[in-house]
């Protein structure tokens, strides 16, 4: 099932306004997070539009945590993150998707909790190109 109106599920302009599609996972989509004040930072998304994780069966459920793994991993072996952080809010965008937040001690938010969206670091085009490599090359 698709949500036309869900970013996550049209795509195009309406997931560009904040990501950029990296690849497509088992049962998700792997997201760069456009704001990148924690170099790396992405979005995994589950492949239809279900609000909840007891929306989906169990072996689904596994299979959407075995992606949010495989990323966590690449991200781990592109940025040698001190910690990834997870969240998955969805008060407004209710769309089952956890965010991996790539921390570094002594670096921006280490040691409290990660902003959604601060607003703070967005790189060019050029760079984003260059982390999506890096990702892609450790998945």
């Amino acid at each position: 099932m698709k949500d036309n109106n869900c970013p996550y599920c049209a795509g195009g302009d309406n997931l560009a306004k904040f990501g950029i599609k990296i690849c497509d996972l088992g049962v998700s989509q792997l997201v760069l997070f456009k704001e990148q004040s924690h170099l790396g930072r992405c979005i995994v998304a589950y492949k239809d539009h279900v609000n909840e994780i007891v929306d989906i069966s169990d072996d689904e459920r596994n299979a959407f945590f075995a992606d949010v793994n495989r990323a966590a991993k690449a991200i781990h072996a592109a940025f040698n993150p001190d910690k990834v952080n997870y969240g998955a809010y969805s008060d407004t965008l209710c769309h089952l998707h956890m965010h991996l937040v790539p921390k570094y001690k002594d670096g921006y938010e280490w040691g409290g909790v990660f902003a959604m969206n601060p607003q703070e670091k967005f790189l060019s085009d050029a760079e984003y190109d260059e982390i999506i490599a890096k990702i892609k090359a450790n998945l």
